[in-house]
């Protein structure tokens, strides 16, 4: 995988991916990390994952929703966790590869140029 800055990775879709393909190596994801603010790997380099703080629940529901816009017009879906009513996290990864791929870290990218109400 080409390492890329956030805005070019934001200016991508997400491909369809049926399995197939290798996913990234941990240097690839390592090094695209690099790009990608406050994201880091999970679950032996399998995931990656990012956390906020957000005001309250509602601010919290506010973002998953836009998240959820975004993720469904690229056909790519994280796993989103909220706890203690406003502790917030995304997790990506793609399922069929079980593990990341170039997807994850487009959905990551456009992820974070979405208005989020922090606390």
């Amino acid at each position: 995988m080409e390492i890329q800055t956030s805005e070019q990775l934001t200016q991508k879709k997400c491909k369809p991916c049926e399995g197939g393909v290798d996913p990234c190596t941990l240097d690839e994801s390592n090094n695209q990390l690099l790009k990608l603010q406050g994201w880091y790997l999970t679950h032996d380099g399998q995931r990656i994952r990012k956390d906020w703080v957000v005001k309250n629940f509602m601010a919290g529901m506010k973002f998953f929703n836009q998240v959820a816009e975004v993720a469904e017009s690229d056909g790519h879906h994280p796993d989103l966790h909220i706890a203690g009513y406003r502790n917030v996290s995304i997790e990506l990864w793609t399922h069929a590869i079980g593990g990341l791929s170039e997807n994850d870290f487009i959905l990551a990218a456009k992820i974070d140029q979405l208005p989020i109400d922090l606390k």
